[in-house]
């Protein structure tokens, strides 16, 4: 089943409990565009709503899961029309900040586990992009790069926010500083990858890591995400306090009661997402 976005720089398919978006732009190895990013985040926003979806995942075209913001746009002529209001630095800054809003934290929010499966290289704003998804599997071949360094810019969409609490304060310091390439391997190494799959079986095997997540206690998943996002933040007594609610409201759904069902029975449980 397919999910129409709106343009043919991203694509979505529905199969199994997975929603798959595709950022196609593979002859700009996806890069972000004005186009294809809006349609990102309308399609998370009406994706979560939906009952048939219980696992996310973002995947690129072709050799490259995403460039980045697209280099080639930047720094253009002026427009034609001259007479139009240059938009302030004030202005700039609050655009940004909008869109990162709307897209990275929203990420970060949204009640479902979000996966990003990388088969090639994930690159400045595509790598931010990733790395605000909850998981993140790469092919043997990909690489990852801040980039930022490279094109005299500082980074943006979380970036830096989510690969220091991955690595640590001096090591996302020093892949900010030099943008140096880690291979998948070194990657995940690191924790910033979870699985890295051989290139030939990739997709099959990413979605079936998708398939697993999408198939487990829906409730009892979302109530986790929100736990470990909050424990980044929180000290223990907030944690546990919110712990505590959830374990409550998990525990009354129909997936834990057929858990407990298969476990008396000795079976595999089968979870419906309720």
């Amino acid at each position: 089943m397919s999910y129409q976005t709106g343009t043919d720089q991203l694509l979505c398919d529905i199969n199994d409990g997975v929603a798959t978006f595709t950022l196609n732009r593979p002859e700009k190895r996806n890069a972000l565009s004005s186009e294809l990013t809006p349609a990102l985040r309308a399609g998370l926003h009406d994706l979560e709503l939906r009952p048939d979806v219980r696992c996310i995942m973002i995947t690129g075209a072709g050799q490259a899961f995403c460039s980045g913001g697209d280099v080639s746009g930047m720094g253009g002529a002026a427009p034609a029309d001259t007479d139009a209001p240059k938009p302030t630095q004030a202005d700039r800054v609050r655009t940004l900040q909008h869109g990162q809003n709307t897209l990275t934290l929203r990420m970060q929010q949204l009640d479902k586990p979000l996966l990003a499966a990388l088969p090639g290289a994930a690159a400045g704003a595509g790598l931010s992009i990733a790395l605000a998804c909850d998981l993140r599997v790469a092919s043997r071949s990909a690489f990852i790069t801040t980039a930022f360094r490279n094109i005299g810019l500082s980074g943006d969409y979380g970036g830096s926010w989510n690969l220091t609490r991955l690595v640590g304060v001096a090591k996302a310091k020093e892949l900010y500083f030099l943008s140096d390439r880690l291979s998948a391997d070194e990657a995940a190494a690191l924790g910033i990858v979870n699985r890295v799959f051989d290139d030939d079986t990739f997709r099959s095997d990413a979605f079936e890591f998708a398939r697993r997540i999408a198939h487990g206690p829906t409730a009892a998943i979302r109530y986790m995400k929100r736990n470990i996002n909050r424990a980044a933040t929180s000290d223990l007594a907030s944690a546990l306090d919110q712990e505590a609610e959830y374990m409550v409201r998990s525990f009354q759904t129909e997936d834990a009661k057929e858990a407990i069902r298969a476990f008396q029975e000795k079976r595999t449980p089968e979870f419906k997402g309720r």
